[in-house]
């Protein structure tokens, strides 16, 4: 499908003969992406029950109908979007944990959350929003337990090296990836300290507990902002 984007149809030349300029169109991709990023501002804005398919139309400059032969409506775009976001921060946590140290390991999935707050700040505040609608994609809670599964086996084999019982590890995942979590929804709003801060504080009560805690942690890994 090629759609086409409305433009003002004249312009004067020299002679003051008017004279049309040409339409700018898009291909059905284009259309598609376009619509997608309109669609994540506003529900990131305003929330799914706050946003209307009229002012999507509007801001992507194309009628109602357009909106509906993409996605069935508000709530399909809504899904597509939750789940381009859900997989953007799994791929990103998952694919962060490259070391071998599990402390350097724990700072990779501190980062990689808190870049992806930092830079899809808008897909984070759709995440962690509770969905209006049934998601076959999921919720944030369910994106959380996929991370800690994948925390999971990191912890799992160092339990094992350690001599602690490895059928524990599920709930000490869940615990890290929840502290996690919940701490880069607090530092969305206020941004303070500096992320490699937040980062170093977090993998400081992870790692050493509360009663090991250092008073001034620091990173061992090579990330350092």
């Amino acid at each position: 499908m090629i759609d086409a984007v409305a433009t003002d149809s004249s312009s004067t030349s020299s002679n003051d003969k008017p004279r049309r300029t040409r339409r700018t169109r898009m291909t059905g991709a284009e259309r598609r992406q376009q619509l997608l990023e309109i669609g994540r501002t506003l529900f990131a804005a305003k929330g799914f029950e706050g946003t209307s398919v009229e002012e999507i139309a509007a801001k992507a400059g194309v009628s109602k109908p357009v909106v509906y032969e993409h996605f069935g409506g508000k709530e399909g775009l809504y899904a597509v979007v939750v789940d381009r976001e859900m997989r953007r921060l799994l791929d990103g946590v998952t694919g962060s944990l490259t070391a071998g140290h599990p402390r350097e390991l724990l700072e990779q999935a501190a980062f990689a959350l808190l870049d992806y707050i930092e830079e899809y700040t808008d897909g984070f505040r759709i995440l962690v929003r509770d969905s209006p609608i049934p998601q076959s994609t999921g919720s944030f809670a369910s994106l959380i337990s996929d991370i800690a599964t994948q925390v999971e086996d990191i912890l799992g084999k160092e339990f094992k090296s350690r001599g602690f019982d490895p059928k524990l590890a599920p709930l000490y995942a869940q615990a890290l990836v929840g502290m996690v979590a919940l701490t880069g929804q607090w530092w969305l709003e206020v941004r303070r300290p500096k992320k490699a801060e937040v980062a170093a504080h977090l993998v400081n009560l992870a790692w050493h507990g509360l009663d090991g805690m250092e008073p001034k942690p620091r990173l061992i890994g090579h990330r350092k902002s």
